[in-house]
């Protein structure tokens, strides 16, 4: 289980999480006692959305939280708790729908996220949401996992994440869940007429690649994802500033995102026949790269001038 969920059990105390809307404040502060309203005046507690209050016990415990929510449903109203609340196990006590709830764990999944692979973890450990019946446990952290990799990809470097790698990453998805694998790397893209993706990412040091899986049963219906795998993009011979050039290390976004979707689609099991396909390459500079004002030939027979080497 990720590290930002629990279960509830007899052993752990979890502590309820009250969400409240405008609506629903007023009401829920009359009905409490004369300290607790005392305390809430004086810690300056105002409700908005995302904002919380820790509620002490008679002892001086943490007993409760009240956090603002918005008026209609909102994936995100509890995003930002996991790393501000004080370690710890909590539920949610309110009416709202299993829906609701299973969408905002999704939010708090998500919220949980950091990046650590260049850096020591943290010390301070997450708060925990349970997580219980009758919502789909595995259903949210498949989707929660499955960002957690699409974020991860694009929050890597260049330096650890060109073709090369992305391919590793990507034969590693699919060999977790028993999909076939090729791809096509370097002079190969011409023999199996892929020219234009041979084209921007020739000059690298980096073989350009089309990279592709396959999942499924053969007679299932039939989905293919595409994602641009640029893995970065100098602008070619039409460079980039400085200042445009600072975070194309996400110009893969678009292979990081099929690769997440793939993933949730895999790991649930979905009666489909799944296709994913990532060109990727590195836009760079170099005497073979290709030039403002060349002509390339497309797979499907088309002839594509080129205006702008950044246009890839």
């Amino acid at each position: 289980m990720l590290e930002c969920f629990t279960t509830r059990n007899s052993t752990n105390q979890s502590i309820p999480i009250k969400p409240l809307n405008k609506s629903q404040f007023e009401g829920w502060l009359l009905q409490q006692s004369e300290p607790l309203k005392n305390w809430i005046q004086s810690s300056g507690f105002k409700l908005k959305s995302g904002a919380f209050a820790l509620l002490p016990g008679m002892s001086g415990n943490l007993e409760a939280v009240i956090v603002g929510v918005p008026e209609h449903s909102d994936i995100w109203c509890l995003a930002g708790m996991p790393s501000r609340l004080p370690s710890g196990d909590y539920h949610i006590e309110s009416d709202w729908s299993v829906d609701y709830f299973q969408r905002t764990a999704i939010g708090w999944g998500a919220g949980a996220y950091a990046y650590h692979r260049y850096r020591e973890k943290q010390s301070h450990t997450l708060a925990r949401l349970s997580l219980d019946e009758p919502c789909d446990i595995h259903y949210i952290e498949n989707l929660v996992s499955s960002i957690y990799l699409t974020r991860d990809l694009i929050n890597t470097p260049a330096g650890d994440m060109l073709p090369t790698q992305l391919a590793a990453e990507f034969a590693q998805l699919a060999h977790d869940h028993d999909a076939t694998f090729t791809q096509f790397v370097g002079d190969e893209l011409l023999k199996e007429n892929y020219p234009a993706v041979h084209a921007v990412g020739r000059a690298s040091v980096d073989a350009p690649r089309l990279l592709e899986f396959t999942w499924g049963r053969a007679n299932d219906p039939k989905l293919t994802l595409v994602g641009k795998g640029v893995c970065f993009d100098s602008g070619g011979l039409d460079i980039k500033p400085a200042t445009g050039m600072r975070f194309m290390k996400k110009d893969m976004g678009g292979a990081a995102h099929v690769m997440g979707l793939a993933r949730m689609i895999m790991t649930a099991k979905l009666p489909v026949r799944l296709r994913v396909l990532v060109p990727a390459v590195e836009n760079a500079i170099a005497g073979n790269a290709f030039r403002p004002g060349d002509i390339l030939s497309s797979r499907k027979g088309l002839s594509i001038e080129i205006d702008n080497t950044d246009a890839e």
